[in-house]
């Protein structure tokens, strides 16, 4: 089986060059080739800047399936599917849960509505990013229709996640003590672990299925990755809720409540099709060895220790 990432040396896509090694794929990553770790040996990397339109790497080559993990606009897609045409099997799109309506019940499958699609913006912001993979799904459905598969991972982490907004609630649990936590410990999360995201894109290449799939980990919440996270490090941890207007905007993995049920979603479907679920205190174990690897490396979001300190010191906290 061949294979060709478009996009490969980041979190999630170098998960999935690894796991399709393991699996016995040959596989060609497609990158510009200036970020993300050095990727194993066997993988042919081709240079090229999709951004600039530059596919001139990939004018030769056939493959079984194609995996874009860097289209973010309709433009950028659509150009990869000039490019590559029919010399690819299957066109699998990575796209993301941001595609759906924003109120949502929860338990929602892939049949729920989508937002408005969204062909071209200028900034990719919480407003426009769902909207724009919208565009992006569609073009792909209309080229390779039964050959297309979408995959929409809601959050991702793991070892290799240097997002850092689960990282900052991971090392603070860990760290233990008493916490600011600036909404209720029941907010709800849903994570998947980007091992169980990179298995399931494998699989669906190798059995050939095609539609769209939910790649949602298990259902918890905020309070029990900080207290996971706590454990894990033998430490303990006392959830002091603070109000949110007391803390920096865009506060690491804060939602408004509004849309709490919409992320909830049902991952039957992928778990149906070889999906695994790798258990969440493994996750989090996994994502502070890897972290303490590296050396820890500071944060640029959330509070400071200091700044955690006074918060707490005020009357009421």
């Amino acid at each position: 089986m061949r294979i060709l990432t478009l996009g490969g040396n980041g979190f999630v896509g170098r998960a999935i060059v690894v796991d399709a090694l393991a699996h016995g794929a040959e596989v060609t990553s497609f990158s510009r080739g200036v970020s993300g770790p050095e990727l194993p040996p066997e993988v042919v990397q081709v240079v090229g800047d999709r951004d600039a339109g530059d596919y001139a790497g990939l004018a030769t080559g056939e493959w079984d399936a194609v995996v874009d993990l860097s289209g973010y606009q309709s433009k950028q897609v659509d150009e990869a599917m000039d490019a590559l045409g029919d010399r690819v099997g299957r066109y699998v799109f990575v796209s993301s849960h941001a595609v759906y309506v924003r109120t949502l019940p929860a338990g929602a499958t892939e049949d729920a509505p989508r937002q408005t699609p969204l062909r071209a913006a200028d900034v990719l912001t919480n407003e426009t990013y769902g909207r724009c993979k919208v565009a992006c799904e569609d073009d792909v459905w209309e080229r390779y229709g039964d050959r297309a598969t979408i995959v929409r991972p809601g959050r991702v982490t793991g070892p290799g996640d240097s997002s850092v907004t689960a990282l900052y609630w991971v090392r603070r649990g860990a760290r233990g003590g008493r916490v600011a936590l600036p909404t209720t410990p029941e907010q709800p999360l849903q994570f998947i672990d980007s091992r169980d995201l990179a298995r399931l894109t494998v699989q669906l290449i190798t059995d050939g299925r095609s539609g769209a799939f939910n790649a949602i980990g298990p259902e918890t919440t905020i309070g029990e990755l900080i207290t996971t996270a706590a454990e894990v490090k033998g430490s303990s941890v006392e959830l002091v809720q603070v109000p949110e207007d007391a803390v920096p905007a865009h506060f690491p993995l804060l939602e408004p409540e509004e849309v709490w049920p919409a992320r909830r979603r049902d991952p039957s479907k992928a778990r149906a099709a070889g999906m695994p679920v790798t258990p969440f205190r493994q996750t989090v174990a996994d994502l502070l060895a890897w972290d303490r690897d590296r050396g820890e490396p500071a944060l640029d979001i959330g509070l400071t220790d200091q700044a955690e300190a006074e918060l707490l010191a005020r009357p009421g906290g």
